[in-house]
């Protein structure tokens, strides 16, 4: 078996433009990124560099233009089985409670309907909703419907775990409690962690490595830290060591200008 749980290799990407068919545009070039059995990584990068479009190679769910995937050493075809993707826009079924929605992944993989129902309120009570199964998402706050999400991604084992921003909506305080409760569960049981975040900080705190993208059109990694923090951490107190403020300050200094072209590029759609 690979070493790596996740490997893009020399990964390009082109779409056709929107305004004109026969143009074409480049969203990411020539990536190659890859991530260890059990090993956190994030991913940053401006607005627009392709960051999720990584992510749905990963995930199986868009086919690279040129490139190869491979999953614990094995290439990728159609819809990666071993990974489970926590998204960034709302994606719990409004019509179904919190324990329905965590149990929908096991219902279709065969599970009993009791099996399912059992697993999917000991996977609510590892994440602190234990006696919410019952409620459906729009009585939830929105740190509850995410801990739901965590949940129901959780509760089908992936060897895997895709994450897009998953807490970019949530006020700090709920969204660090979120950052030390996926760390936790992360602890214990080592996925290999592919983080998707605009947040510089939320990355260090959380990662065994991050890998910072250029600018689009064209992305590629241009810089990529191991970040050498003691674990356990809590994402708070990390932020308060001398060396997370080393850490930001290198990975910043790569970052900065790649952030002032995708905000001129912005502007320049936006004109």
């Amino acid at each position: 078996m690979s070493d790596h749980a996740l490997e893009l290799l020399d990964i390009t990407c082109a779409f056709r433009a929107k305004d004109d068919a026969r143009q074409r545009y480049t969203a990411v070039a020539d990536t190659t990124l890859r991530v260890g059995a059990g090993e956190f990584v994030s991913v940053v990068g401006p607005t627009g560099c392709g960051k999720s479009t990584l992510l749905n190679v990963a995930a199986g769910l868009l086919e690279p233009s040129s490139g190869t995937v491979r999953v614990f050493g094995q290439p990728l075809a159609g819809i990666n089985a071993r990974a489970g993707y926590m998204f960034q826009t709302e994606a719990l079924m409004p019509w179904r409670s919190a324990a329905d929605n965590v149990m929908v992944g096991l219902q279709y993989r065969g599970v009993p309907e009791r099996e399912a129902r059992a697993q999917a309120e000991q996977w609510l009570a590892r994440v602190g909703l234990s006696g919410f199964g019952d409620r459906y998402p729009h009585q939830l706050s929105g740190g509850m419907r995410k801990r739901t999400a965590l949940a129901q991604t959780l509760a089908l084992d992936p060897d895997i775990i895709l994450m897009d921003e998953p807490f970019s909506a949530l006020d700090i305080q709920t969204r660090q409690l979120m950052e030390n409760e996926v760390l936790e569960l992360w602890a214990a049981r080592r996925k290999a962690v592919l983080f998707i975040t605009h947040d510089l900080d939320e990355a260090i705190a959380m990662s065994d490595r991050v890998v910072v993208l250029s600018a689009g059109p064209a992305t590629h990694p241009i810089g990529e830290f191991v970040i050498d923090l003691p674990r356990p951490r809590d994402v708070a107190e990390v932020r308060m060591q001398p060396r997370f403020v080393e850490l930001h300050t290198q990975i910043w200094d790569v970052l900065r200008e790649e952030v002032l072209k995708g905000y001129a590029q912005q502007l320049k759609k936006a004109a």
